[in-house]
């Protein structure tokens, strides 16, 4: 153990990438990084790190800021939830902690949206103390490094690899070796065409001497993937656009979008432009469909999202009812789905 500990961190010392938060031991700066990166890759995440700290560089500012503005600032990351739990736990440490961070592991981890895998990254490496991360890349090296079959989406196998990772910990400098094992597994022992021909822990690896490491990690379930189908209707006149705010019980809680009609099925623009909802939308509004753009699919973790925008002129001076009208140069004030955010930038909003 203490052989492969030294031989892990000294390869992290020599090939580990410069990132801004590997300069700081702050815990809201490693929380910030933690939770931006853990559905988004570092060069994306590299941006939005610094702006989100530009804009919330500290608890108190997180806490005191407007939900809508903190989903702006998130805007384009996705997984929005990640955002609002962060807010919430911020106000949580300006209520309990003072506006500080806890520095104990079981006080980290009640916090909202933390979960153990971010607690014991917050706890390793800002306070030093010996928890174990296991993430992605972590069972990825584990499994294939001992060989290790037990699937890594089921209880069982969630136990024995941090139960493993856990023993591995170099208790001295927890940080340093949970950042090494995770960065090995990220530039090294990759998910596909992994670098096994450089690898200083070839001749130990289970899998590279039987040639499976394709085999590793094993998972028993496949996630399915639910199809919906949006029909945005883009409103406008002259310089005005019409959106509606999102409920609360579904993806993309309170933002804004352009009225939506989904359909339980594909459906033709003709069946759409027939329908109920849309009639409830534009009643008995003067207007003219200018463009049915085609159909683009937005991926998220467990929904296929199929999306069509109708670009509609309203004329006359009567305005939708239940509709916010906004001047479309104030549309960057408000949170928008990332495929509304993308459809406004090619009508150059």
């Amino acid at each position: 153990m203490e052989k492969y500990r030294k031989a892990l961190t000294g390869w992290y010392n020599d090939s580990k990438r410069e990132l801004p938060w590997r300069e700081s031991r702050d815990p809201y700066t490693i929380w910030v990084s933690e939770v931006i990166l853990q559905q988004t890759r570092v060069r994306q995440g590299m941006e939005y790190y610094h702006n989100f700290l530009s804009h919330f560089p500290n608890i108190p500012a997180l806490a005191m800021a407007p939900e809508e503005e903190v989903l702006k600032v998130w805007q384009g990351l996705g997984y929005y939830s990640r955002a609002r739990n962060m807010h919430h736990a911020a106000k949580t440490m300006m209520q309990e902690y003072e506006g500080r961070f806890p520095s104990d592991y079981a006080a980290i981890r009640k916090l909202k949206g933390i979960g153990d895998y971010t607690a014991a990254a917050i706890a390793s490496i800002s306070f030093r103390l010996p928890y174990a991360v296991v993430d992605g890349n972590v069972f990825r090296v584990l499994s294939r490094q001992f060989g290790i079959s037990t699937p890594i989406d089921s209880s069982a196998g969630k136990k024995e690899f941090y139960e493993l990772a856990q023993s591995l910990l170099d208790r001295t400098n927890p940080g340093e070796f949970n950042q090494a094992l995770m960065e090995f597994g990220a530039l090294h022992c990759l998910p596909s065409q992994p670098l096994c021909g450089e690898c200083p822990f070839c001749e130990s690896c289970h899998a590279f001497a039987r040639g499976t490491v394709a085999d590793y990690p094993v998972k028993t379930k496949l996630a399915r993937q639910k199809e919906r189908y949006f029909n945005y209707l883009y409103l406008h006149r002259s310089s005005s656009l019409f959106l509606e705010k999102r409920g609360e019980k579904d993806i993309w809680r309170n933002m804004y979008q352009f009225p939506l009609i989904e359909t339980p099925a594909a459906s033709s623009p003709e069946t759409v432009m027939a329908s109920r909802e849309w009639k409830n939308v534009l009643r008995e509004l003067p207007f003219v469909v200018e463009s049915v753009y085609p159909e683009r699919v937005h991926l998220l973790t467990h929904q296929r999202l199929h999306i069509r925008f109708f670009k509609i002129k309203l004329e006359g001076s009567i305005l939708p009812e239940l509709l916010l009208n906004i001047q479309s140069d104030e549309i960057d004030r408000y949170p928008v789905p990332k495929p509304v955010e993308n459809f406004l930038l090619e009508m150059g909003h």
